[in-house]
């Protein structure tokens, strides 16, 4: 029997950066808030022995339990979907701050393009251009939501300047970009010799002592090269920890709950009553009445429990009718990689968002009128650091094992350097997620299942902006480079990026979005579910700053919605 518990105002399911942001927003305004996180308490004094590249990097200390719970997956459904029983493609962060504990800075603002994606277009290229693609807009415009941008922004202390061809801001970045290095430099002059316009990437390390407006100071970056899957020991990575839960647990009006895993949300059909939850410690049951239910957890968590809580229209890919699972997207990730016989580099030292990047071939910067895809991505020079176990760059022809492995493995650690892009996805008809008709969880609910293939689309683009990468690796001088494999099917094993979006989309009308532009539902308008699943795709840059702007947006509406009720858009 669950036990009920007195009400609140509002409960979080989730707290990384949107459940932490909105959680000191609504505690900030005196609203009541109980935030539930499954995995356990984290802070800076966890992080003292972060520099562990076997526990962190390789094993994961900081990401999903997937014995408790996973996803099954397919490339079609015409296969059976199987569970994934190792962390590969993508990285799910598990505990308090989640994945804004593991990730690396790179904190880039949507283009205006994307915003309005199907409109712009449609309009410049005609209806063709998105035949078979599953585009639409996203019921808010850039212009509206720069101003959210820029509240993250301050939050995260994000230090950066501004590129000719991204988009335009109103305030000048809170810090100053990160430190340039040879590598980068490297980077700008071959790509301005190329005619392309660099400029330092946008990063969430620290480039000086700062302090955001809820008072937390962080410290600047020690460019030591553990970021990613890493927590910072130093305070000095934008961390939902360290910039905003401190302060919305200090407005005594958050009470965040650890091992908490959420597992229904109950409600009429109208509107939420609260959610039910089992404490994974102990195996209690608990229900927590809330005025307000804000589904804050990960892309695949938020679309998984509100399916397994029969809250909105699932999505129907025959048809294409329901929102619940629609428009899952990833990304498509072009690169190049030099190796430079006669020169060194000190590729071992760096930092998350320590890079230079180009935006020439990002969203509609470019003619599309003969190209068989839209959108683009953002192509960058990364200086994270190598790390002695993860980074193993070799030339193609070398060995998979063996002596000259072994010797190549050495020679090109610092010879070694590599262009990358984050490539946009755009949705179709049948890549979308739902809930898996024969493998459950710890808990007997079903798993999430994801559907998902490269597309034509996908393809074209991935070929285009390839050869743009080699070009600017040629340019940088190398003595080889090697060959790019062909974009054939999506693979779950190997590492590719955190970067999925989708599923519990939004949009100006009910009918092809779950949540409205403050990301409120349609279908229970105390429900809000904030985070990349409202991407109805995804652009051609790292989406958490995006995120950070839509939680911004949402937790105006929540507090707005608190006094007045009903839909706000």
């Amino acid at each position: 029997m669950a036990k009920t518990l007195p009400k609140t105002d509002a409960v979080i399911v989730g707290v990384g950066w949107a459940g932490g942001i909105i959680a000191a927003e609504l505690g900030k305004q005196g609203l009541k808030v109980v935030g539930l996180e499954r995995g356990k308490e984290r802070g800076v004094k966890d992080y003292y022995v972060v520099h562990d590249e076997l526990r962190y990097g390789i094993r994961y200390e900081l990401m999903q339990d997937l014995s408790k719970e996973t996803i099954t997956f397919r490339n079609h459904g015409k296969e059976r979907a199987l569970p994934m029983r190792q962390l590969g493609s993508f990285l799910l962060g598990e505990g308090l701050g989640g994945s804004g504990v593991h990730w690396n800075g790179h904190t880039f603002r949507f283009l205006p393009y994307d915003f309005e994606i199907k409109s712009q277009t449609v309009k410049k290229y005609g209806e063709a251009k998105i035949k078979g693609l599953q585009v639409q807009d996203w019921g808010i415009t850039y212009d509206e939501l720069e101003p959210y941008f820029y509240e993250f922004e301050k939050a995260a202390g994000i230090g950066g300047e501004e590129g000719e061809l991204g988009p335009k801001r109103a305030d000048p970045f809170p810090n100053p970009p990160m430190k340039e290095t040879p590598i980068t430099a490297r980077f700008k002059e071959a790509a301005k010799s190329l005619g392309m316009k660099p400029y330092q990437m946008p990063s969430g390390n620290m480039s000086e002592a700062y302090e955001n407006q809820y008072g937390a100071k962080m410290a600047p970056c020690q460019y030591c090269a553990f970021c990613e899957r890493f927590g910072c020991e130093y305070g000095a990575k934008a961390d939902p920890t360290v910039a905003v839960i401190p302060f919305a647990k200090e407005t005594g009006n958050v009470d965040i709950r650890n091992f908490a895993n959420v597992t229904e949300i109950i409600h009429d059909g109208k509107k939420a009553t609260g959610v039910r939850y089992v404490d994974v410690q102990t195996k209690e049951e608990f229900i927590q009445p809330a005025e307000m239910v804000i589904v804050t957890s990960y892309v695949m968590n938020n679309t998984r429990l509100l399916l397994t809580s029969k809250l909105g229209r699932p999505y129907k890919p025959d048809t294409g009718s329901g929102v619940i699972g629609k428009n899952y997207c990833y990304q498509i990730l072009p690169g190049s990689a030099g190796f430079f016989d006669e020169e060194q580099f000190n590729t071992f030292m760096g930092a998350g968002a320590l890079g230079a990047t180009v935006d020439d071939y990002n969203g509609d910067n470019f003619d599309h009128s003969d190209l068989g895809f839209i959108h683009g991505g953002s192509i960058s020079i990364n200086q994270s650091g190598y790390r002695p176990i993860q980074y193993n760059m070799v030339p193609t022809d070398t060995p998979k094992w063996g002596s000259k492995f072994k010797e190549n493995s050495i020679k090109y650690f610092t010879r070694a350097l590599s262009i990358g892009t984050q490539g946009a996805s755009m949705p179709v008809q049948h890549n979308y997620m739902d809930l898996d008709p024969s493998y459950k969880d710890a808990y007997g609910l079903p798993l999430l299942r994801m559907t998902y293939d490269f597309t034509e689309q996908d393809k074209n683009l991935y070929n285009y902006i390839g050869k743009i990468t080699d070009n600017i690796m040629k340019e940088m001088g190398p003595s080889k480079i090697n060959d790019r494999q062909q974009l054939e099917h999506y693979d779950i094993v190997p590492y590719q990026t955190t970067h999925n979006t989708g599923g519990v989309i939004m949009g100006a009308e009910p009918e092809t979005s779950a949540v409205n532009n403050y990301l409120q539902m349609w279908d229970a308008e105390n429900v809000f579910v904030v985070g990349a699943s409202a991407f109805p795709h995804n652009g051609g840059y790292n989406p958490t700053g995006t995120v950070g702007a839509l939680a911004y947006r949402a937790a105006e509406g929540i507090i707005k919605y608190s006094k007045e009720g009903g839909l706000l858009a």
